[in-house]
């Protein structure tokens, strides 16, 4: 990470949440970054994203509840309580109209932000987004893990021991492993060691992932949203298919989409001077 980049924290509801901040919103934008699921932090996903926006605009990325350096407390965890702490945060921190940038659990965390306080946000950039559709990426499967916690922390046992397995894990993300740096792993296999880690994605797949599909799905109300949206999504996504994008970018009355071919689920990561290039590009010209 850049060195003009600065830890910060503000407690929202009892529970700390560590937020990284750098960069100034004149004459830019205030852009609020959020991370995805499963092991995840600001800096894992939007740690290029937040360098090279960070010239232009002022950035937060926001280590969402139960994720990297923020507080991992013991108690059930929703993509309705994201999206209250997402809220409740920007009031802490007294930040008016941010541009939401939401990638995976992010994605529909901003979506969700964007219909319970439409008036608190001033754009969308969703890239890989959940809450676009509700089936699951490998149907009857999906559910029985999510059924089954335990193998969720053996697996996290496993990853944290070897550095070799985390980078394969990662691997699965993204259409080209060889386009994960090494500093990367190593970040991603730091955030392995932190008591607790996975606690928050194995109780919001408990609570999301249903024999019908996902919980949430947004599609039925994307018409309500009328902010400037950019649709971003990897053309060999496994997880969210594209169709997805395409269906979400119809629907919203004011948004833009655009597919990366050879790239997967990873895409801030995976093509990050692309997708750099067409945010700033939605953030100078939206």
């Amino acid at each position: 990470m850049n060195a003009d980049v600065t830890d910060r924290s503000a407690v929202v509801d009892g529970h700390r949440l560590h937020y990284l901040t750098a960069g100034e919103a004149e004459p830019g934008r205030t852009i609020l970054f959020l991370h995805g699921g499963i092991i995840d932090a600001a800096h894992l996903s939007w740690g290029a994203a937040i360098d090279t926006l960070a010239e232009n605009h002022r950035v937060i990325g926001l280590d969402m509840l139960g994720y990297g350096a923020s507080a991992i407390p013991d108690i059930e965890y929703t993509t309705v309580l994201h999206v209250d702490t997402v809220e409740e945060f920007l009031d802490a921190i007294g930040v008016d109209r941010p541009t939401v940038l939401g990638t995976s659990l992010g994605g529909g965390v901003a979506l969700g932000l964007a219909l319970q306080a439409p008036e608190k946000i001033d754009g969308l950039v969703l890239a890989d987004s959940f809450g676009l559709g509700r089936e699951l990426p490998n149907g009857d499967l999906s559910y029985a893990l999510a059924r089954l916690p335990v193998l969720n922390k053996l697996s996290i046992t496993l990853l944290r021991r070897n550095k070799g397995l985390a980078r394969a894990s990662l691997g699965g993300i993204v259409e080209d492993p060889s386009s994960i740096p090494d500093a990367l792993v190593d970040d991603f296999y730091t955030q392995l060691q932190r008591p607790g880690v996975g606690r928050a994605f194995r109780r919001w797949r408990a609570n999301e992932v249903t024999r019908a599909g996902y919980r949430t799905v947004y599609v039925d109300r994307l018409e309500e949203i009328d902010h400037p949206t950019l649709v971003l999504h990897g053309g060999e996504d496994d997880l969210f298919p594209p169709r997805w994008a395409k269906r979400a970018a119809d629907r919203l009355p004011n948004a833009d989409l655009r597919i990366f071919e050879d790239c997967g689920h990873w895409l801030p990561r995976e093509k990050p001077a692309e997708c750099n290039d067409a945010i700033a590009a939605f953030l100078r010209d939206g």
